[in-house]
């Protein structure tokens, strides 16, 4: 490209950034091409404010609330961080979790199930590579807190077996 800006690539810039902000994205990227040798090549990012990834766990504690949900296994979740729980098997990637082999079949485990050291408890996708979770040792499942199919960040609770 030219060294000289063009005005109309100004333009594309500042629209670019007022869709990233409209559409609350972290990052745009786009490449214009003019002609031989002559092109545009734009990346528009932002970091997210840490309070918005903040309040996401918030609605899990206020599900148990209601009394057709056990207590036993909804009070400790309103009390503390199932993270820090003893037996807590954290996702070692972002991703994708997935509690069965393929759509369809049975999940690996259910609560209450047995499990030993080494077995597969569910697969965290990343970057379209199935990653198999072991259990770290051998126990019993006491909860499951992922959904299949729900998107999972490094250091989250995924189950939770003693």
């Amino acid at each position: 490209m030219t060294d000289e800006p063009h005005a109309a690539d100004v333009a594309f810039i500042r629209a670019l950034a007022e869709l990233l902000h409209e559409n609350d994205l972290t990052e745009l990227r786009v490449k214009r091409e003019y002609g031989e040798d002559d092109s545009l090549d734009v990346k528009v990012s932002r970091e997210k404010p840490a309070a918005v990834a903040a309040p996401a766990p918030a609605p899990a504690p206020a599900a148990p609330a209601p009394a057709a949900q056990p207590a036993a296994t909804a009070a400790p979740a309103a009390n503390e961080d199932p993270a820090n729980l003893p037996g807590a098997v954290t996702s070692p990637m972002v991703g994708t979790a997935y509690l069965s082999p393929e759509p369809g079949t049975a999940a690996f485990v259910k609560v209450g199930d047995p499990v030993s050291e080494g077995q597969t408890l569910m697969i965290v996708e990343a970057m379209k590579t199935m990653n198999h979770i072991p259990a770290p040792a051998s126990g019993t499942v006491k909860r499951i807190l992922v959904e299949d199919g729900a998107p999972v960040e490094f250091g989250a609770p995924l189950m939770i077996v003693e």
